[in-house]
């Protein structure tokens, strides 16, 4: 087969693995010899903490990723070309190097990203240079969902029944990088330096391996073959945070050490099947295109509400606002699912989907603090952190989005520590203070008589925190300072 390209440039972002990868396929196809690249990019890394989790997920997953490429090559010189920098003029240097014709590399959705693109685009085009994109983060981007008016969807249920009647085998086909492999070249001499240790790029080490956080792409195939085996069962345990409910693969997702065709393929096929955890499970696949459509249709989310009115919302400000931001971020609102899963993010990376959207209630409803102060929070903490996942989830609890709770909607975090964690296992692993508590004063200590706090040797105030707001009055509060946006 005659190809287009002499030399070739894959430009690895958010796709860290070769099985099933589209753009090295891609590649490989068109190209006679392809190089490999990543790029540390720095205007992403300087605004990160010195610590994160991520970027030594992103670290270790790389040195797989390297030898699976040497591997597949057949060749001890081939695999990753790392850099460091802007990865914009990166790029187009190391494409001028190599003196290659077209670089490829898979979308990216977010705004940081899209600008980021386009600058790419502008310098290999000024030296003749082609770039080459392609799908591989979601099954299906940007306007390919639309409704009979040629529109997008804003609500889910309509997205996901059109998803549904819309899905293929082809849709979901792999892509196999085999037949191609012979296209991988070695790298150049002076360019062989390996994959850099975290503190060649600034970073330190975190706690990802005493987390035992599987990372690389064999990581999130052990990941998913663990689920499957559960995955009948995901629809009545996905809501208890003491179970093995969840999958676990949001990291893998972010990063895409895992293919989402591969788990949408798995997941359809199943709930075909008759799986009723597999469809629900589907169905959260399908959130997350929906997410994404929603980020590319509606980019004015990225910095205020969907539905543009609840901008208005006269959220609480000030000392007394940053008070009670700080005593949610750290933990201490005295009510223990909130804190036990505030802790459970500052501690991990990870909070449990339900969790996410208690904590989050919480935080815009009763604490009446703008729900992009969480946003922010999650962003910066979260090992799963995508951007239009958690935009969309926080607009969810806030009711400003676009298939969002109602506003009158709100919440409960004693009635859902009792519904979700009713036997108190999830908040006495991170609330070890209140282990010798009975379950039914775990959910709510402040009820507890002082003889029953003794016994349990809680002292409110000093061993826990008392409740910094009554769930009940905050509650009035929101419903008026909503009423009077929907006025």
């Amino acid at each position: 087969m005659k190809k287009k390209f002499d030399a070739g440039l894959i430009w690895f972002r958010r796709d860290l693995r070769v099985t099933d990868n589209a753009a090295l396929c891609l590649a490989l196809q068109a190209c006679r010899k392809v190089h490999c690249v990543f790029v540390f990019d720095t205007e992403i890394l300087d605004a990160l903490r010195r610590a994160d989790r991520r970027v030594e997920f992103i670290r270790e997953s790389l040195c797989e990723l390297d030898a699976d490429l040497r591997r597949l090559a057949d060749h001890p010189d081939a695999g990753l070309i790392v850099r460091r920098g802007v990865a914009s003029k990166e790029i187009a240097t190391l494409a001028k190097l190599l003196r290659v014709q077209a670089v490829f590399a898979a979308h990216d959705y977010e705004p940081q990203s899209l600008e980021r693109d386009a600058r790419v685009r502008g310098s290999l085009t000024e030296v003749g240079v082609a770039f080459m994109m392609c799908k591989d983060h979601v099954i299906f981007e940007g306007r390919e969902i639309l409704t009979q008016n040629a529109s997008p969807y804003t609500v889910f249920t309509p997205y996901k029944n059109k998803w549904l009647a819309s899905i293929s085998a082809n849709h979901l086909r792999g892509h196999d990088a085999v037949p191609f492999a012979d296209a991988l070249a070695p790298r150049p001499t002076d360019l062989q330096h390996g994959i850099p240790t975290l503190a060649a790029i600034g970073f330190e080490k975190t706690n990802l391996a005493e987390l035992n956080i599987p990372t690389s792409a064999s990581g999130g195939h052990k990941l998913f073959a663990d689920f499957f085996e559960r995955i009948d069962h995901y629809h009545e345990a996905r809501d208890f945070p003491s179970l093995k409910g969840p999958s676990y693969l949001g990291v893998h997702l972010r990063f895409g050490t895992v293919s989402i065709r591969q788990l949408a393929a798995s997941a359809w096929q199943r709930q075909i099947e008759g799986s009723r955890g597999a469809a629900t499970w589907l169905d959260e696949l399908i959130w997350r295109d929906f997410y994404f459509s929603i980020l590319a249709n509606f980019p004015h989310v990225v910095t205020g509400a969907f539905k543009r009115q609840y901008d208005t919302i006269q959220w609480e400000h000030g000392k007394y606002a940053k008070a009670l931001f700080l005593a949610w971020c750290d933990g201490k609102t005295g009510y223990p699912l909130v804190d036990a899963a505030m802790a459970q993010i500052n501690r991990s990376g990870y909070m449990h989907n339900r969790l996410r959207m208690v904590v989050g209630s919480f935080l815009v409803k009763d604490l009446g603090i703008d729900w992009r102060w969480g946003e922010k929070y999650f962003a910066q903490n979260l090992n799963d952190f995508d951007l239009a996942a958690n935009n969309g989830g926080w607009q969810w609890v806030a009711s400003s989005g676009c298939d969002a709770q109602p506003y009158f909607r709100i919440f409960n975090p004693v009635s859902q520590s009792e519904r979700f964690d009713r036997e108190g296992k999830f908040i006495r692993r991170y609330l070890p203070q209140l282990a010798q508590l009975p379950n039914k004063l775990l959910h709510a200590p402040w009820n507890a008589t002082p003889a029953q706090l003794l016994e349990a040797g809680v002292t409110l105030g000093h061993d826990y925190p008392l409740p910094i707001v009554a769930h009940d009055q905050a509650r009035s509060r929101t419903l008026e300072r909503y009423a009077r946006v929907k006025k």
